[in-house]
């Protein structure tokens, strides 16, 4: 599948199911994206072939891309 939003749902529902708690650490802020959902977007990315975090940021989705902070990203 080349479709990256249906790709990180798929593997970010199998993640969810392994563990049914959604947060590991105490954090004083609350950051956008979950432990899961990162891990998710990086397997998803393994998935594809994606090899660049440049040619990642360019076909996340919208709705992913808004929640994660490129700078900080790595």
């Amino acid at each position: 599948m080349h479709n990256f939003q249906a790709n990180y749902d798929k593997i970010l529902k199998v993640l969810k199911g392994l563990d049914s708690k959604m947060g590991y650490l105490h954090q004083i802020r609350k950051p956008k994206l979950r432990d899961k959902e990162l891990i998710a977007i990086d397997l998803t990315s393994e998935y594809m072939s994606i090899d660049s975090e440049c040619q990642l940021f360019r076909i996340l989705p919208s709705n992913l891309s808004a929640k994660i902070e490129r700078s900080v990203y790595n």
